[in-house]
């Protein structure tokens, strides 16, 4: 129910939130896009069709090319919650997100962020 106002926000609404958070931090929105890439299958062109389209969360993840089959390997808290035990799929697929870019604003080295 409340997840459904997270659902419908525009990926390209959030998306300059996070370009700002890890340029604050001094990385870039290439490392951005790397790790959005990762997680998502989308290469830079497709992204930034999403971009355009002003496309919700929801067929953001619903069009993503493949989720990286490492994406269990993404662990911890992020928004107050441990993503590895969140059981709404959609939900889960934003906390893995979002955990990446909070990991790339913290300066992890981008082999650890992509569980390499």
């Amino acid at each position: 129910m409340k997840n459904d106002r997270i659902y419908k926000m525009i990926f390209a609404g959030v998306y300059p939130h996070y370009v700002t958070k890890v340029e604050k931090k001094g990385r870039t929105k290439e490392e951005l896009h790397t790790v959005i890439h990762w997680l998502t299958g989308y290469d830079e062109k497709a992204l930034q069709k999403q971009i355009d389209n002003k496309v919700t969360f929801k067929n953001f993840f619903d069009e993503a090319p493949q989720l990286n089959p490492n994406v269990s390997k993404i662990t911890g808290v992020i928004c107050g919650y441990r993503v590895e035990e969140i059981e709404e799929p959609l939900m889960k697929k934003i906390r893995y997100l979002d955990k990446l870019v909070d990991e790339l604003a913290k300066g992890k080295k981008m082999e650890k962020i992509l569980r390499e």
